[in-house]
């Protein structure tokens, strides 16, 4: 589980992440990637809107999305800022597509941040 130190709340950060990050978009889901001060720990925000669906497929979403963040902030634990956008698709991907989904994304977006952006 995603640990609340490790949850993106801030508007501005959202913003400062999706504008000035990297991106890679999947079939269900949109990652953006921003380095940030090094000894920060990791920070992971969620953008479900409701094309998505209604609460409950919303709130599936999110929780299946937070579980695969899980696995990126302990192998990255400091020094990141991660917005994922469920796109509308995401709301009847099964939980290993999603899952697949995200570490591709989230595997290429930090390859072209060690890359240099």
């Amino acid at each position: 589980m995603l640990a609340t130190g490790n949850r993106l709340r801030a508007s501005a950060d959202f913003s400062n992440t999706v504008r000035s990050g990297v991106r890679n978009g999947r079939r269900n889901v949109v990652l953006y990637a921003a380095l940030t001060d090094p000894d920060e720990p990791t920070k992971v925000g969620f953008i479900v809107a409701k094309s998505v669906g209604n609460a409950v497929a919303r709130n599936l979403v999110k929780r299946r999305l937070r579980e695969a963040a899980a696995a990126t902030v302990n192998a990255h634990p400091q020094g990141l800022n991660i917005v994922v956008r469920a796109l509308p698709v995401s709301a009847g991907a099964q939980w290993q597509q999603l899952l697949q989904d995200y570490q591709n994304a989230c595997r290429k977006v930090l390859d072209r941040l060690a890359a240099g952006g």
